[in-house]
């Protein structure tokens, strides 16, 4: 006889059927569009932005984006919309190797696709010079594409340092063990809008191979021979994060027991691992009742004696 026990998100409604779990197909299609919501308000705010109509900063509106896109679809997916968050989910244990590299699939097509609806955009207004002109003002680089004229090594160590922290913050409050899970989003978006107010003049630093990728195709030709550097940063980053964050998981759960720390301690229900499966616990098996202690029979001499005397 077993026990099952299953993993609930803390503060989510529980659903009629425990074992449910957003298949695979369903958390891709999350992943793109938040992936492409992302990447739509990231580059659409600096490319149509007019400075004395627009109050907020295009670092600000990107963080808030994120931070919604969260809201809306991470429960199907966990939020990632980065192929460095996934990295950092993979290297950390919490998601399979196989579902990370559907995650990275579906966040470069959502990318591409909401570069692509601004290039449209873009097509339609004959003021902006060309859509690849305009594209060059928001696309990533380093030396001569970064306006401060930082060259490679010090846009690289930024791009490490700013994924490392980014991937540490999505880790670190969407752990079990955190209270403050429910507000991940908010944590995580305004990480990524300081974050990306600190790239913004090194190098147009997004901490996001997709965004990177997404802004160097509809860019002029030196945007994509520098985009490689956009994919080997952040992804360092993000796996020295989550070596650290692998280090600080649980001790594997006994087969006896099972507390409800350890329940609790699960990733944040949707990107489900091994781990995450519903939990057998033996029962502890039955305790037979002792068998009756016949009693002693008399002694054979004793009995004799008894008989010999009522013999005639």
């Amino acid at each position: 006889m077993t026990l099952q026990v299953q993993a609930r998100e803390p503060g989510s409604q529980p659903s009629a059927n425990p074992d449910w779990r957003p298949s695979l197909p369903a958390r891709l299609s999350a992943e793109a569009l938040g992936t492409l919501f992302v990447v739509v308000v990231g580059l659409g705010v600096p490319l149509f932005a007019v400075p004395q109509y627009n109050p907020m900063s295009a670092s600000l509106a990107a963080g808030l984006a994120l931070t919604a896109a969260m809201l809306a679809f991470g429960y199907l997916s966990g939020g990632h919309y980065n192929p460095a968050v996934t990295v950092g989910h993979l290297i950390a244990g919490r998601i399979r190797l196989a579902d990370a590299a559907a995650y990275l699939g579906a966040q470069l097509a959502g990318a591409l696709l909401g570069a692509l609806a601004l290039f449209g955009v873009l097509r339609t207004v004959p003021k902006l010079n060309g859509t690849q002109s305009a594209f060059d003002t928001v696309a990533s680089g380093f030396d001569a594409r970064s306006v401060i004229q930082v060259p490679m090594p010090g846009v690289l160590l930024v791009e490490v340092l700013g994924a490392a922290l980014l991937v540490a913050v999505f880790l670190g409050t969407t752990a079990g063990r955190n209270p403050g899970r429910a507000a991940a989003p908010f944590a995580v978006g305004l990480s990524w809008a300081t974050l990306l107010q600190l790239g913004q003049s090194v190098g147009n630093a997004p901490f996001n191979p997709a965004r990177a990728t997404a802004a160097a195709v509809f860019s002029s030709p030196d945007a994509l021979g520098q985009l490689w550097l956009f994919w080997v940063a952040p992804l360092v980053g993000a796996a020295l994060a989550g070596l650290v964050f692998r280090g600080f998981a649980p001790p594997p759960v006994s087969s006896s027991t099972v507390s409800a720390d350890t329940v609790d301690d699960m990733d944040d229900g949707r990107d489900r691992t091994e781990a995450d499966e519903p939990t057998e616990v033996d029962a502890p098996a039955p305790v037979p009742a002792p068998a009756p202690v016949p009693a002693p029979a008399p002694p054979a001499d004793e009995a004799r004696e008894f008989f010999d005397k009522r013999t005639p």
